[in-house]
């Protein structure tokens, strides 16, 4: 009798950690893909504005989508004045230096 009661304690404690993990694993899937700088565009170049967040096919001619990386934005800044940032290469408006890239932070 105690053995039947412990058996199904044990059954009923797999139970809930089996749905636990299958809950976790269903969730890990569902992590937007833009959160790991993934997006989904038509390999077609006249279809370049199809972007999905997930694997599909494009809706204009059905192809597959493919997974692309979003690249971080290159900032410039100057040398001599890290305060000087800009989205595009140039000069500094302060000193005349060529702008460099910033490097990305490492977080």
């Amino acid at each position: 009798m105690k053995n039947e009661g412990l058996k199904q304690l044990l059954i009923g404690i797999t139970v809930v950690f089996t749905a636990l993990l299958l809950l976790n694993v269903a969730a890990v899937k569902n992590v937007s893909a833009t959160n790991c700088g993934l997006y989904y565009t038509c390999p077609m170049p006249e279809h370049a504005d199809v972007v999905m967040d997930k694997p599909g096919k494009c809706p204009k001619c059905g192809m597959d989508l493919v997974a692309k990386k979003q690249e971080p934005a290159v900032q410039y800044t100057c040398p001599m004045h890290p305060d000087v940032v800009s989205d595009k290469a140039g000069k500094c408006p302060k000193c005349g230096m060529d702008l460099v890239p910033m490097k990305p932070d490492k977080k």
